[in-house]
C-alpha cells in the first residue's frame, strides 16, 4: 500500500471534487472515479477514503476553510484544481517524470496483465471468488452466475470459463496432472498465490467492493 506520507495538502482539492460529485458525498473506495484519482496520485484508494471520511465529518480547522472557499463555488474549484493539475509536472507530468522511478503497488491490479489482454489482476480476482463459490461441473457458460459476471466485467461468459479452468488447474484440491498452455496461467497462478488461500468470507468482502469499480 502507498504510504500516506506521499499526501500533499494540495490534494485535499482533487478530492473535495470527488466527493462534491452528485451524488454528493462518501464515494466507495474502489469506485472508477476513486481509483482514477488513486492512480494519479500513487495513493491507495482505501488512503483517500479515509481522507474523504475527514472532509465528511470536517475533521480539521484547514478542512473547514477550504470547504467554506470551495464547496459552494464549484467554477471556483474547478479553476483551482485545473491550476494543480496544470502545475504538475509544468503542464507535461510524463516527460516531468521521465527516467523518474515510481514504486507502483495496487496500481499494477487496474492496468492490463500483458499488452495485448484485456484482463486485469482484479478482474482475475472477481473470478476467483466466483470459482470457490461454484463447483467445476456448474463453472459453465450457462451457469447465472457466470454470465452475471461476464455482463460486469464487459466479456463473454466462455473468457469467464477459461479462467475457472486455468485455476481448476492451479488448484492443488483437484489435483489435475493434464498440461495447459495459456498466457493467462502466470498472472492466474500469482492471483492463487494472494489469495488462494485466504479466508473465502473475507476475499467475497474484498471482491464485492471491486465489483464498483464496473458499476
Amino acid at each position: 500500500m502507498t504510504k500516506p506520507s506521499n499526501w500533499s495538502d494540495d490534494y485535499w482539492l482533487l478530492l473535495l471534487q470527488l466527493y462534491l460529485r452528485k451524488p454528493v458525498g462518501l464515494k466507495p473506495t474502489y469506485c472508477k472515479p476513486m481509483v482514477d484519482l488513486a492512480m494519479e496520485l500513487h495513493i491507495h484508494p482505501q488512503v483517500l477514503f479515509n481522507k474523504m471520511c475527514q472532509i465528511a465529518s470536517l475533521e480539521t480547522p484547514r478542512l473547514e476553510r477550504i470547504w467554506e472557499r470551495y464547496a459552494d463555488n464549484p467554477r471556483r474549484l474547478r479553476r483551482a484544481v485545473g491550476l494543480l493539475r496544470e502545475m504538475k509536472g509544468y503542464g507535461n507530468a510524463n516527460e516531468f517524470y521521465q527516467g523518474v522511478e515510481v514504486n507502483e503497488s495496487f496500481e499494477k491490479d487496474f492496468r492490463p496483465v500483458s499488452e495485448h489482454s484485456a484482463w486485469t489482476p482484479v478482474a482475475l480476482i472477481l473470478v476467483l471468488d466466483l470459482y470457490f463459490r461454484l463447483t467445476p461441473n456448474t463453472m459453465v457458460k450457462e451457469t447465472p452466475e457466470v454470465q452475471e459476471l461476464a455482463r460486469l466485467l464487459h466479456m463473454r461468459s466462455t473468457d469467464i470459463v477459461v479462467v475457472m479452468d486455468i485455476y481448476q488447474h492451479i488448484d492443488p484440491y483437484l489435483n489435475r496432472h493434464d498440461v495447459m498452455f495459456n498466457d493467462l496461467f502466470g498472472p492466474c497462478a500469482d492471483i492463487w498465490r494472494r489469495f488462494g488461500d485466504s479466508d473465502t468470507e473475507s476475499l467475497s468482502s474484498f471482491a464485492k467492493q471491486l465489483k464498483e469499480y464496473y458499476g
